[in-house]
Parts: C-alpha cells; structure tokens; sequence
C-alpha cells in the first residue's frame, strides 16, 4: 500500500503571523501538524520545534526499523520521541523568558501497509474520509470537549462558547504530556485529514465533508478547504494534512508544506 500526500499552512485573514507548523516525510509514512501558542513569536517556535523534532527522530527510527517494527514498537517510539520534543520545549521555554509558556498541539501520524497510528495532544485534529462519509477520529484535549462530555452543553452550544481555545493537553507546558494514540484501519481510497482549529473552528464537519466531496485531487482539496476556513472568517492560522491510500500499485506522489 502506498501513500500520496499534501500539505500546507496559512496565515489566515486575521493575524500576521504563523503559528501552524506542518511537515511530512514520505519514506517513512510519517505526517506532523502542530499548532502553537505562547507570546511574542513562541508559538511559532514551539510549533516548529516540535514538528522538526519528530520528523527528525521518529522519521529516522521509522526508515531504519522499515516493516520489521510491530505496532506496540511503533507507538513506543511515537511516546518516545514525543516525551523528548516535550522536554526540549519545556526546558526552552523555561531557560529564555521570551518563550515563558509557550506551548503547542500535536497531530502525529504513521502510515503503515492497511492501518494508521495517530497520536494527538490538544484541540488539533484527526478525520477519515472513506466512501463520502467523513468522521474525526480524535477525541479533542479541551476544556469544550470536557463540559460535552459531562452533558453541561451540547455540540451545538458549544459552536458558540467562549472556551474553544482553551486546551487541556500541550506539549511544552509541563515537563511530562501523555500522547493519545490509537490504531485504525485503512483501505485503499481512504483519505485522512489532519488539521489545527483554525480549520475545524471555521468549518463544521459537514462543511468540511462538502469541500472533500467536490475535489478528487489532494493539492484542489487542500487549497479548497483553506480558501472556505478564510472565506468564513479566517480568524486564526490555517494548517492542513492530507494523506490517502492508492493500493499496492500506484505510485507514490508527493507535496510537501508550503507557506502561503
């Protein structure tokens, strides 16, 4: 089974600066997004410390074990990797007062022959695009999701609440973070989507699901989607991930993170 992918981050029509950070290494089936916070610019530096960091890392493991790594190995390594981009945030944010709190969401994903891991901190997210039907496939690290899950407002409140951007989990605050990771199934024409809230606040799932059904090509999809987040609004950074299977005899494409 192999895999095409695409990538892009942007601005939005809000802010002037980018705290999305995305990166994608092919060989290894490995795809990173992050979403940063924190002051002056560290946010984009956490952001992209941890994206560097574990494409760095987990992508060199991941080439180097190539298929002879189980899963229970791959999601060892994941924890790994992430647990030391954590402690390099953390230990920077606390060594440079300039960087005091800085912080970042983190969507992981390997790709392996029929399933996927994808690990995730915060409110950035994870979706599967299968047969026209789309569903998340993480479970967000927030405040929000919280007060959903304990009944004290529904999804259709919480649209309109307050507390979208407050995260319960992100790398580079504390010393230790727990990586959420779980293990799905992937056929060949599945597309999955990785993205940062400056995605998902702008668009529900449905829109989403309608910008997907109109645009067969990764690079149109992409694009697409970033073009409605800021035609409703574009009121934070923009990063996008796709990936999808082509089966066993497709050949591979690749196009890699850009900043428009």
């Amino acid at each position: 089974m192999s895999f095409e992918f695409f990538s892009v981050t942007d601005t939005g029509r809000a802010r002037t600066n980018n705290e999305d950070s995305v990166a994608v290494d092919e060989q290894a089936g490995l795809a990173v997004l992050a979403d940063g916070m924190g002051g002056y610019n560290a946010g984009e530096v956490a952001s992209g410390m941890a994206t560097a960091f574990i494409k760095s890392e987990l992508g060199r493991w991941l080439t180097e074990a190539s298929i002879n790594a189980t899963d229970t190995d791959v999601r060892r390594a994941m924890d790994i990797c992430v647990d030391n981009a954590n402690r390099a945030i953390f230990n920077a944010a606390n060594s440079n007062p300039q960087y005091a709190g800085m912080g970042t969401t983190l969507v992981a994903a390997v790709f392996r022959e029929g399933r996927l891991l994808m690990g995730h901190i915060g409110d950035s997210r994870g979706y599967r695009w299968r047969q026209g039907k789309l569903q998340q496939i993480t479970r967000d690290h927030s405040l929000l999701q919280e007060q959903i899950d304990a009944g004290l407002i529904t999804p259709e409140q919480a649209a309109f609440s307050a507390n979208k951007n407050l995260v319960t989990r992100a790398v580079g605050v504390e010393d230790t973070v727990l990586l959420e990771t779980h293990l799905h199934d992937v056929l060949p024409g599945d597309m999955f989507l990785m993205c940062s809230d400056g995605l998902s606040d702008m668009l529900d799932d449905e829109r989403i699901a309608s910008v997907l059904r109109l645009h067969d090509s990764l690079p149109e999809a992409g694009a697409a989607l970033v073009a409605a987040a800021n035609d409703a609004g574009g009121k934070d950074n923009i990063a996008v991930v796709l990936a999808r299977a082509l089966g066993t005899t497709s050949p591979t494409r690749s196009w890699w993170p850009f900043r428009r």
